[in-house]
């Protein structure tokens, strides 16, 4: 705010200074036409020298002060995106490519609003005014016909933004859509490249980018023919002004110093106005990426806020003998309704998991367990329930900081494969990674091995291992004491599947964690069936 504060002050003395340039030139015009002599130049030139320097400062201050003012709002909103997705990891939506887009792309051209648009917004209002007000002490008649003319820029800049507006939504539809299917495309590669279906999809990508390119120049053809209509009514209405000014100093009723000084000012009235019609196309894209940006944001803050009515049971445990005493981990009335969803997936469930037992959370696809293991992380929120840990209710900060956790699909990033295994314990030794692999992966994984992005380079069976080995070492060497696996063991054969329970089952932790496989729920201490 006090940038947008500051940059107003400035465009406001700039107008301040316009009114001195104009003074200046009048008055020297007037004195040449009038006496034929060039003496009144001596004052003139000087005070055109400091107006045109001390103009020049206040544009590079201007400018100073939009990109601050820009840098800090897009600053905070990336910020602001990144918390609310990070507070809710589990959400399908936005895509990771449309994500990128609207935080790197998107955001960015929310420079030509913070540093064009809203200055000029605002300047609108207070230019023509200090400047009507000097036109109005001049000449009353030209000021009427300026207060005539000058609102009829607003009326038509309204009519076309509204077309604008309209027309920047779809193109950054149509962009978001580029990207994601772009992003899905190269994701998806080799599969397509197995199959042989890899080059019919150039043709979906052409489609993609022609109505891209289409939405863009329909865009850019409204810019255009909206700043020659701008530029029309500006124009007409000066030249009002002129020809009225023309009359009268021809009819001897205006002297000639006082016309110079109206008609220079006149255009200075009109053109405030007019550039918020031309920064406004610099804008919407920025708007319509703010308001995507906004809606993440708002959608994680309902979600946090939200709560619903428990619907009918749609979740049972099995096995269980409470004993609170000995409980690490009790979840009590868990129900977790997703938004748009008039029934809960999860509705008033029960667990209990005592030090050292193996949990494990089994059921049909689609019956919440994923879900479960996400409210217990604080991925999702929950509409009713509690979690406590040894007896004490937490919030998911608190949980998260005990838990080592191996999602369906891992994480993984750029370098090697002792890199990855390190998140589990940045200070942990060379000799601490390899025997967090040996327990999860035996002598097959190399800790130099080279991971590209996204794990690329290794198998889905891989990944996981070196996810268990990262949350072993997690749980050796850093504050967690509770594993909690999504599907470990898928995609391993039975001996690798067996050797990874037998080293779980050496670690002396309490497991909690979601399978379908006979083997890990045969092995378990504990049984939850979600149906």
């Amino acid at each position: 705010m006090r940038y947008l504060i500051a940059g107003v002050a400035v465009g406001s003395v700039t107008a301040v200074l316009t009114i001195a340039q104009a003074w200046a030139l009048s008055l020297a015009l007037g004195e040449i036409f009038e006496t034929r002599t060039l003496g009144v130049l001596s004052v003139v030139v000087p005070t055109l020298i400091a107006v045109f320097t001390g103009k020049a400062v206040l544009a590079w201050l201007n400018q100073w002060l939009a990109q601050r003012a820009s840098a800090a709002v897009k600053s905070r909103l990336r910020r602001d995106v990144l918390a609310a997705r990070l507070a809710d990891p589990a959400r399908p939506e936005p895509s990771t490519a449309s994500l990128v887009t609207l935080l790197t792309q998107g955001l960015d051209a929310l420079d030509g609003y913070y540093s064009k648009y809203l200055p000029q917004l605002v300047l609108a209002v207070t230019v023509p005014l200090i400047i009507g007000v000097a036109i109005l002490t001049s000449d009353v008649t030209s000021a009427i016909i300026v207060a005539v003319t000058l609102p009829l820029i607003p009326l038509f800049m309204a009519l076309v933004g509204w077309t604008t507006e309209a027309r920047t939504r779809k193109r950054w539809r149509v962009q978001t859509r580029l990207a994601g299917h772009f992003a899905d495309l190269v994701a998806g590669l080799p599969t397509l490249q197995v199959f042989g279906r890899a080059r019919a999809q150039a043709e979906g990508l052409r489609r993609s980018e022609a109505a891209h390119r289409g939405e863009t120049m329909a865009t850019l053809r409204i810019s255009f023919l909206s700043a020659l209509v701008l530029e029309l009514l500006a124009s007409l209405s000066v030249a009002i002004v002129a020809v009225a000014i023309g009359f009268r100093v021809v009819f001897h009723e205006l002297d000639l110093t006082t016309a110079f000084f109206v008609l220079i000012l006149a255009p200075e009235v009109y053109l405030p106005v007019r550039q918020v019609g031309v920064h406004y196309h610099d804008a919407a894209d920025g708007m319509a990426a703010a308001e995507s940006a906004f809606a993440i944001i708002e959608a994680a803050e309902a979600r946090t806020d939200g709560a619903a009515e428990p619907a009918a049971p749609v979740a049972s445990p099995v096995d269980s003998s409470p004993d609170e005493a000995a409980a690490l981990l009790r979840i009590s009335g868990l129900t977790v309704r997703y938004p748009g969803s008039d029934r809960p997936v999860l509705n008033d469930v029960d667990l209990e998991v005592r030090t050292g037992e193996l949990a494990v959370i089994t059921g049909t696809t689609g019956v919440g367990k994923t879900t479960l293991l996400h409210a217990l992380m604080g991925f999702v929120t929950p509409d009713a329930g509690s979690f406590l840990l040894d007896g004490i209710e937490t919030d998911a900060a608190t949980r998260r900081a005990r838990i080592a956790w191996v999602a369906q699909s891992p994480g993984m990033i750029t370098g090697s494969i002792a890199d990855n295994v390190r998140l589990g314990c940045p200070d942990a030794t060379d000799a601490d990674v390899r025997n967090s692999l040996r327990l999860a992966a035996g002598a097959r994984l190399d800790p130099d091995r080279g991971v590209g992005d996204d794990g690329e380079g290794l198998s889905a069976g891989e990944r996981r291992r070196v996810a268990v080995a990262r949350a072993v070492l997690r749980v050796a060497h850093g504050p967690a004491d509770l594993l909690v696996l999504d599907e470990p063991t898928a995609g391993l054969d039975a001996a690798t599947e067996s050797a990874l329970l037998d080293a779980l089952a050496g670690l002396d932790v309490t497991i909690v964690a979601v399978s379908h496989r006979p083997a890990v729920i045969a092995r378990a201490d504990r049984v939850l069936r979600l149906g």
